[in-house]
């Protein structure tokens, strides 16, 4: 990489932490690291909810897929947009009140109110395993993107660097600094990508004819994708807007319940078509790049490209000085949209769902350190994920169904049928969660090439069912308000 393009992306991460510390000034309490202090409005809502799903990980992610499938694997993102409209919908109404006239910070605490504190402090553990692999998959992503781009720099090393600016930035910021400055950091992306990215490598492979005369043709249709592929999506990233600690986070920032209504649509329309298409197209031109030899020598001789690389060597190759430390910058700052939340949403589960359990909170300041020493602790143990692992998307969807089994059916089952048997709920989290990750981890050949969080929710399901009409419901009144 040229000193220019390594000191914009070394300016760039300075001015990130500098951001971190000037919030972490404006911090008083856990309620303003971890909820803003409930004061924010729709549009940097919005943004912000669009970048934490679609930050580095899924952008990386998109762009294997669109190396690997084509135009199809937009529809990975449009079950995001499904998923964020039905939870406008359906489920902001019945929570946003609660959150706010009991103070929550965290979604665990919306089932201790349904159910119990033992409900609360199971699902804490859930959310706080999950979030910590969604967060090393954004941290993985980080260090691909690094070590493609800059020639021998070691992916463990880059991991290492990536990982100590994001866990170090959202330890200072807290919640103020994530969504703030994710609303900048999704507008650099969106610009970066939109005008020059996909224009840049347009160009570089030879526009549309170069583009029909070397794809397979199925990679430019919206067909090349079976219904089982895109169910499987659909029952992991739909749901994930019903449970997911940062999107509660979220709306419990949020000013009114119709802003935070308004600000999930917001988050739809750019999740799909905008950066689902995005993200496939230069996936496609990575591919058409390898498949003309543009990428020959940024790779070793008789070497298999990892379709998650495919995006970064591109760049690399086609990018002149200045720009390629431009777009660098533009997709950490996708990668930190992402994994800033989802290590705050962590920390936020482990110090107020299971810590506190045990531990009574000793005033706002304490209670503040805390939250950023826990913060640092699991940004730390993220890194030491990633470096073990090999596949973004996959960890990402992985860790996605670990927490939608576990959590999903006792959120249905107390907002939208009123059933709160704590006993049904802790069956059903306990029974949903270690039937996907014991059949994941397996790699148990399943019926219909289904994902494993199919037979996890079904599972937890059937559970619920039981359990609640074996013990009937002995849950206090004073959880139900």
């Amino acid at each position: 990489m040229h000193w220019i393009d390594a000191s914009i992306f070394v300016l760039y991460m300075i001015a990130l932490l500098a951001v971190g510390f000037w919030f972490m000034r404006k911090n008083d309490s856990a309620d303003d690291f971890f909820v803003g202090g409930r004061s924010m409005g729709p549009g940097h809502i919005g943004l912000s909810v669009v970048a934490t799903d679609v930050g580095g990980g899924f952008s990386i992610g998109l762009g294997g897929l669109g190396f690997v499938m084509g135009l199809s694997g937009s529809w990975m993102l449009f079950t995001g947009l499904l998923g964020a409209w039905l939870a406008a919908v359906f489920l902001i109404p019945r929570v946003f009140n609660l959150g706010r006239d009991h103070a929550l910070l965290t979604f665990p605490q919306l089932l201790g109110r349904f159910f119990d504190g033992r409900v609360a402090f199971v699902a804490g553990i859930i959310c706080v395993v999950g979030y910590l692999g969604f967060t090393s998959s954004q941290l993985l992503a980080g260090a691909k993107l690094a070590s493609a781009a800059v020639n021998g720099l070691d992916l463990h090393m880059a991991l290492l660097v990536m990982g100590v600016v994001t866990v170090l930035y959202t330890v200072l910021g807290g919640m103020k600094a994530v969504v703030y400055t994710d609303t900048i950091q999704w507008a650099v992306l969106l610009l970066g990508l939109a005008f020059i990215g996909v224009p840049m490598a347009w160009v570089a492979v030879g526009g549309w004819e170069a583009i029909g005369s070397t794809m397979d043709p199925a990679m430019l249709r919206l067909d090349n994708i079976t219904c089982v592929q895109l169910f499987n999506w659909g029952v992991t990233i739909v749901p994930i807007w019903f449970v997911g600690m940062t999107l509660y986070q979220r709306i419990y920032a949020s000013r009114s319940e119709r802003d935070a209504r308004k600000a999930w649509f917001i988050a739809g329309l750019f999740e799909w078509p905008v950066m689902a298409f995005l993200g496939v197209t230069l996936g496609m031109l990575a591919h058409v790049a390898a498949k003309q030899g543009l990428l020959d020598g940024l790779i070793e001789s008789g070497a298999v490209i990892d379709p998650e690389m495919g995006l970064p060597l591109l760049l690399r190759a086609i990018l002149p000085v200045g720009l390629l430390g431009i777009m660098l910058s533009v997709y950490f700052s996708a990668i930190l949209s992402t994994a800033d939340s989802c290590l705050m949403a962590a920390s936020g589960n482990l110090l107020t769902d299971i810590v506190e359990r045990f531990r009574p909170s000793r005033g706002m300041k304490d209670t503040l350190r805390l939250s950023q020493g826990f913060t640092l602790g699991l940004g730390a143990i993220a890194i030491g994920i990633a470096a073990v692992m090999e596949n973004v998307l996959s960890l990402m969807l992985h860790s996605y169904a670990f927490m939608v089994s576990g959590l999903l059916v006792p959120l249905v089952a107390a907002v939208f049928f009123g059933q709160r048997n704590a006993a049904a709920a802790l069956c059903a989290m306990v029974i949903g969660g270690s039937t996907t990750v014991t059949l994941s981890l397996l790699e148990v050949h399943l019926p219909f090439g289904l994902d494993a969080n199919v037979f996890g929710i079904l599972a937890a399901t059937l559970c619920f069912i039981l359990v609640a009409r074996l013990l009937p419901s002995r849950v206090a009144t004073s959880h139900m308000t």
